[in-house]
């Protein structure tokens, strides 16, 4: 939803109606901790779009992220500050190691394609 305007932004509608595998949950997950930190080139407008992605998907099973990791984002979206800017970083770090390039270009295809296709 647009902040409390009873809206669903377009990436809600879409994400709601794909099926997500865990790969395409951890990429999500991953591109998140990547706008977190900061370290993301999308535009404004697409990085809003992926976080509207997450919070349909987020309480999907990926492989790599745990509660700890989503409650961590929760935390860094809610109130940012050194300590948990700290964990976002070690997780996209993390998430970065783990997800093979390639694997990371085909979800950013199926986004394009998808989404902003």
């Amino acid at each position: 939803m647009l902040a409390d305007s009873g809206i669903t932004h377009p990436a809600s509608e879409w994400a709601a109606e794909q099926v997500f595998d865990t790969t395409a949950i951890d990429c999500t997950t991953a591109v998140v901790l990547k706008i977190l930190d900061g370290k993301c080139k999308m535009l404004a407008g697409e990085k809003a779009a992926i976080m509207q992605i997450y919070d349909v998907v987020e309480d999907g099973t990926g492989v790599l992220f745990d509660s700890q990791a989503h409650q961590a984002i929760a935390e860094a979206r809610r109130q940012p500050g050194p300590a948990i800017q700290e964990r976002i970083h070690t997780l996209r770090l993390y998430a970065e190691e783990k997800i093979p390039k390639p694997v990371m270009k085909k979800y950013k295809a199926m986004l394009r394609d998808g989404l902003f296709g």
